[in-house]
Protein backbone atom coordinates (compact mmCIF):
# COMPACT_ATOMS: atom_id res chain seq x y z
CA UNK A 1 0.00 0.00 0.00
CA UNK A 2 1.70 3.42 -1.31
CA UNK A 3 2.00 6.50 1.25
CA UNK A 4 2.13 9.42 -0.42
CA UNK A 5 3.87 12.65 0.22
CA UNK A 6 0.75 15.65 0.32
CA UNK A 7 1.04 19.36 1.90
CA UNK A 8 -2.40 20.74 3.56
CA UNK A 9 -3.18 23.74 4.69
CA UNK A 10 -4.09 24.55 8.53
CA UNK A 11 -4.80 27.88 9.75
CA UNK A 12 -2.21 28.95 7.03
CA UNK A 13 0.58 26.59 8.12
CA UNK A 14 1.31 24.66 4.75
CA UNK A 15 1.85 20.98 6.67
CA UNK A 16 3.51 18.23 5.26
CA UNK A 17 2.02 14.85 5.62
CA UNK A 18 2.56 11.47 3.98
CA UNK A 19 -0.70 9.25 4.21
CA UNK A 20 -1.90 6.11 2.20
CA UNK A 21 -3.82 3.14 3.66
CA UNK A 22 -7.23 2.24 4.99
CA UNK A 23 -8.95 1.14 8.37
CA UNK A 24 -8.86 2.89 11.91
CA UNK A 25 -6.27 5.88 11.38
CA UNK A 26 -2.47 5.15 13.03
CA UNK A 27 -1.00 8.55 13.27
CA UNK A 28 2.72 8.38 13.41
CA UNK A 29 5.10 11.01 15.16
CA UNK A 30 8.63 11.40 14.59
CA UNK A 31 11.47 12.88 16.94
CA UNK A 32 12.82 15.87 17.28
CA UNK A 33 16.41 15.60 16.44
CA UNK A 34 17.88 18.71 14.08
CA UNK A 35 16.60 17.13 10.91
CA UNK A 36 13.69 15.10 12.41
CA UNK A 37 11.25 14.09 9.92
CA UNK A 38 7.95 11.86 8.97
CA UNK A 39 10.12 10.43 6.12
CA UNK A 40 13.58 9.52 8.35
CA UNK A 41 11.48 8.52 11.19
CA UNK A 42 8.86 6.03 8.97
CA UNK A 43 10.36 5.15 6.33
CA UNK A 44 11.22 1.40 6.74
CA UNK A 45 7.79 1.28 9.02
CA UNK A 46 4.66 3.67 6.88
CA UNK A 47 4.07 1.44 4.19
CA UNK A 48 3.72 -1.95 5.89
CA UNK A 49 1.33 -0.32 8.77
CA UNK A 50 -0.32 1.18 5.72
CA UNK A 51 -1.42 -2.64 4.52
CA UNK A 52 -3.45 -2.99 7.74
CA UNK A 53 -4.19 0.93 8.88
CA UNK A 54 -4.99 4.56 7.07
CA UNK A 55 -2.00 5.74 8.01
CA UNK A 56 -0.89 9.33 8.83
CA UNK A 57 2.34 11.10 9.35
CA UNK A 58 2.60 14.72 9.55
CA UNK A 59 6.10 16.84 9.53
CA UNK A 60 5.97 18.32 13.35
CA UNK A 61 5.45 22.52 13.15
CA UNK A 62 8.89 23.95 12.42
CA UNK A 63 10.20 20.18 11.20
CA UNK A 64 10.55 18.33 8.11
CA UNK A 65 8.82 20.07 5.43
CA UNK A 66 6.17 21.82 7.71
CA UNK A 67 6.76 25.56 7.76
CA UNK A 68 9.16 27.19 9.71
CA UNK A 69 7.35 28.49 12.81
CA UNK A 70 8.43 28.52 16.51
CA UNK A 71 7.02 29.42 18.99
CA UNK A 72 9.53 31.17 21.70
CA UNK A 73 6.43 31.08 24.36
CA UNK A 74 4.94 27.91 24.45
CA UNK A 75 6.89 25.81 21.10
CA UNK A 76 5.05 22.18 22.37
CA UNK A 77 1.99 23.95 22.93
CA UNK A 78 1.69 25.52 20.00
CA UNK A 79 2.91 22.85 18.10
CA UNK A 80 0.46 20.55 19.97
CA UNK A 81 -2.50 22.95 18.92
CA UNK A 82 -0.99 22.54 15.57
CA UNK A 83 -1.31 18.55 14.93
CA UNK A 84 -4.74 19.00 16.69
CA UNK A 85 -6.35 21.43 14.10
CA UNK A 86 -4.39 19.32 10.79
CA UNK A 87 -6.74 16.35 12.42
CA UNK A 88 -9.57 18.14 12.25
CA UNK A 89 -8.94 20.07 9.08
CA UNK A 90 -8.14 16.13 8.03
CA UNK A 91 -11.47 14.79 9.44
CA UNK A 92 -9.88 12.42 12.21
CA UNK A 93 -12.27 12.15 14.89
CA UNK A 94 -10.31 8.84 16.62
CA UNK A 95 -7.17 7.95 16.07
CA UNK A 96 -4.05 5.28 17.27
CA UNK A 97 -0.84 7.74 17.66
CA UNK A 98 2.15 5.93 17.97
CA UNK A 99 5.38 8.26 19.14
CA UNK A 100 9.30 8.17 18.85
CA UNK A 101 11.44 10.19 20.94
CA UNK A 102 9.81 14.47 21.12
CA UNK A 103 6.47 13.14 20.25
CA UNK A 104 6.35 9.93 22.50
CA UNK A 105 7.05 12.47 25.30
CA UNK A 106 4.32 14.98 24.16
CA UNK A 107 1.38 12.15 23.17
CA UNK A 108 1.97 11.61 27.34
CA UNK A 109 1.57 14.86 28.27
CA UNK A 110 -1.64 15.34 25.63
CA UNK A 111 -3.36 12.14 27.38
CA UNK A 112 -2.41 12.56 30.69
CA UNK A 113 -4.64 16.25 30.12
CA UNK A 114 -8.38 16.62 31.03
CA UNK A 115 -9.64 16.35 28.65
CA UNK A 116 -7.08 14.62 26.56
CA UNK A 117 -5.87 17.17 23.60
CA UNK A 118 -5.65 14.69 21.18
CA UNK A 119 -8.45 12.43 20.01
CA UNK A 120 -6.47 9.22 21.48
CA UNK A 121 -7.42 5.46 21.32
CA UNK A 122 -4.08 3.50 22.51
CA UNK A 123 -0.79 4.72 22.52
CA UNK A 124 2.17 3.49 20.95
CA UNK A 125 5.49 5.31 23.14
CA UNK A 126 8.98 3.86 21.03
CA UNK A 127 11.80 5.37 23.37
CA UNK A 128 9.43 8.51 24.85
CA UNK A 129 8.88 9.90 28.17
CA UNK A 130 10.53 8.84 31.16
CA UNK A 131 13.56 10.96 32.68
CA UNK A 132 16.09 12.15 29.98
CA UNK A 133 19.65 12.42 31.29
CA UNK A 134 22.11 15.33 30.32
CA UNK A 135 24.46 12.94 29.04
CA UNK A 136 27.13 13.25 26.61
CA UNK A 137 25.25 11.69 23.81
CA UNK A 138 22.41 14.05 24.61
CA UNK A 139 24.44 16.76 23.92
CA UNK A 140 26.18 15.73 20.41
CA UNK A 141 22.38 16.05 19.64
CA UNK A 142 22.38 19.34 20.68
CA UNK A 143 25.87 20.27 19.43
CA UNK A 144 24.85 19.35 16.18
CA UNK A 145 26.55 22.02 13.88
CA UNK A 146 25.44 20.79 10.22
CA UNK A 147 28.39 18.93 9.32
CA UNK A 148 28.72 15.35 8.28
CA UNK A 149 31.38 14.70 11.14
CA UNK A 150 28.62 16.11 13.29
CA UNK A 151 25.72 13.59 12.09
CA UNK A 152 27.71 10.94 12.41
CA UNK A 153 27.89 11.74 16.38
CA UNK A 154 24.52 12.32 16.12
CA UNK A 155 23.94 8.75 14.51
CA UNK A 156 26.08 6.94 17.27
CA UNK A 157 23.68 8.58 20.30
CA UNK A 158 20.67 7.30 18.62
CA UNK A 159 21.77 3.70 17.17
CA UNK A 160 23.16 0.76 18.55
CA UNK A 161 24.28 -0.49 15.63
CA UNK A 162 27.32 1.47 14.27
CA UNK A 163 25.94 0.43 10.63
CA UNK A 164 24.12 4.05 10.57
CA UNK A 165 26.58 6.47 11.25
CA UNK A 166 29.04 4.37 9.00
CA UNK A 167 26.47 4.68 6.17
CA UNK A 168 27.93 7.65 4.02
CA UNK A 169 24.90 7.85 1.65
CA UNK A 170 22.43 7.91 4.86
CA UNK A 171 24.45 10.49 7.01
CA UNK A 172 24.65 12.64 3.84
CA UNK A 173 20.55 12.28 3.31
CA UNK A 174 20.25 13.49 6.89
CA UNK A 175 22.34 16.54 6.89
CA UNK A 176 20.70 17.29 3.53
CA UNK A 177 17.28 17.18 5.70
CA UNK A 178 18.73 18.91 8.19
CA UNK A 179 19.23 21.92 6.03
CA UNK A 180 15.82 22.34 4.42
CA UNK A 181 15.58 26.00 4.65
CA UNK A 182 14.59 27.63 7.93
CA UNK A 183 15.07 23.95 9.54
CA UNK A 184 18.44 23.95 11.33
CA UNK A 185 17.18 27.44 12.87
CA UNK A 186 13.95 26.28 13.23
CA UNK A 187 14.89 23.54 15.64
CA UNK A 188 17.72 25.59 17.31
CA UNK A 189 15.51 28.21 18.59
CA UNK A 190 14.23 25.83 21.48
CA UNK A 191 18.31 26.24 22.34
CA UNK A 192 17.99 30.07 22.68
CA UNK A 193 17.65 31.80 26.01
CA UNK A 194 17.20 35.33 27.14
CA UNK A 195 20.73 35.64 29.27
CA UNK A 196 18.47 36.88 32.55
CA UNK A 197 16.54 33.78 32.68
CA UNK A 198 17.45 30.34 33.86
CA UNK A 199 18.82 27.56 31.50
CA UNK A 200 16.02 26.05 29.31
CA UNK A 201 15.57 22.87 28.25
CA UNK A 202 13.95 19.46 29.74
CA UNK A 203 17.12 17.41 29.79
CA UNK A 204 18.49 16.12 33.26
CA UNK A 205 15.29 18.12 34.72
CA UNK A 206 12.90 15.52 36.60
CA UNK A 207 9.97 14.08 34.51
CA UNK A 208 6.65 16.07 35.48
CA UNK A 209 4.28 13.65 33.30
CA UNK A 210 1.52 12.14 35.58
CA UNK A 211 1.06 9.09 33.79
CA UNK A 212 -1.49 7.60 36.51
CA UNK A 213 -3.94 9.91 34.79
CA UNK A 214 -3.73 7.79 31.43
CA UNK A 215 -6.29 5.67 30.75
CA UNK A 216 -5.47 5.25 27.03
CA UNK A 217 -3.96 0.95 26.27
CA UNK A 218 -0.15 1.56 26.48
CA UNK A 219 2.72 -0.13 24.21
CA UNK A 220 5.50 0.97 25.25
CA UNK A 221 8.61 -0.08 23.75
CA UNK A 222 12.29 0.30 24.69
CA UNK A 223 15.59 0.08 23.05
CA UNK A 224 18.00 -1.91 25.80
CA UNK A 225 20.89 -0.25 24.42
CA UNK A 226 19.29 3.49 23.99
CA UNK A 227 22.64 5.53 25.27
CA UNK A 228 19.33 8.80 25.34
CA UNK A 229 17.77 7.21 28.16
CA UNK A 230 18.75 5.41 31.97
CA UNK A 231 18.40 2.10 31.98
CA UNK A 232 15.23 0.84 33.53
CA UNK A 233 13.24 4.20 32.48
CA UNK A 234 10.52 2.08 30.78
CA UNK A 235 9.62 0.09 34.09
CA UNK A 236 9.13 3.14 36.04
CA UNK A 237 7.02 4.42 33.10
CA UNK A 238 4.69 1.04 32.93
CA UNK A 239 4.65 0.77 36.44
CA UNK A 240 2.79 4.29 36.93
CA UNK A 241 0.32 3.70 33.44
CA UNK A 242 -3.41 2.06 34.72
CA UNK A 243 -3.25 0.16 31.40
CA UNK A 244 -0.15 -0.69 29.83
CA UNK A 245 2.58 -3.48 28.22
CA UNK A 246 6.41 -3.44 27.87
CA UNK A 247 8.43 -4.75 25.12
CA UNK A 248 11.98 -4.51 25.02
CA UNK A 249 14.01 -4.44 21.85
CA UNK A 250 17.49 -6.14 22.47
CA UNK A 251 20.55 -4.60 20.24
CA UNK A 252 18.54 -1.45 19.66
CA UNK A 253 18.84 1.78 20.47
CA UNK A 254 16.82 4.65 20.49
CA UNK A 255 15.18 4.09 17.37
CA UNK A 256 13.59 1.32 17.14
CA UNK A 257 11.21 2.17 14.51
CA UNK A 258 13.82 2.78 12.31
CA UNK A 259 16.76 0.28 13.60
CA UNK A 260 14.72 -2.65 13.92
CA UNK A 261 11.70 -1.79 11.99
CA UNK A 262 10.44 -5.05 11.06
CA UNK A 263 9.81 -5.97 14.34
CA UNK A 264 8.61 -2.31 15.11
CA UNK A 265 6.21 -3.04 12.57
CA UNK A 266 4.47 -6.39 13.90
CA UNK A 267 4.40 -5.65 17.36
CA UNK A 268 2.88 -2.47 16.42
CA UNK A 269 -0.03 -4.10 14.28
CA UNK A 270 -0.41 -7.20 16.37
CA UNK A 271 -1.20 -4.34 19.35
CA UNK A 272 -3.23 -2.32 17.34
CA UNK A 273 -5.27 -4.76 15.15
Amino acid sequence: MAVESRYVDVDGIRTHVLEGGTGPTVVLLHSGEFGGCAELSWEYSAEPLAKHFHVVAPDWLGFGRTDKVHDFVDARGRRMRHLARLLAVLGIERADFVGNSMAGGMIMQAASADPPLLPIRRIVLASGGGFSPDNEFRRALLDYDCTEESMRRVLHAMFHDPKWPADDAYVKRRVALSLLPGAWEATAAARLKNPTTPERGSFGQPDQTPYERIGFRTLVIAGANDKLRNPGYADDIVSRLPDAVLDVFERCGHCPNIEQAERFVEVTTAFLR
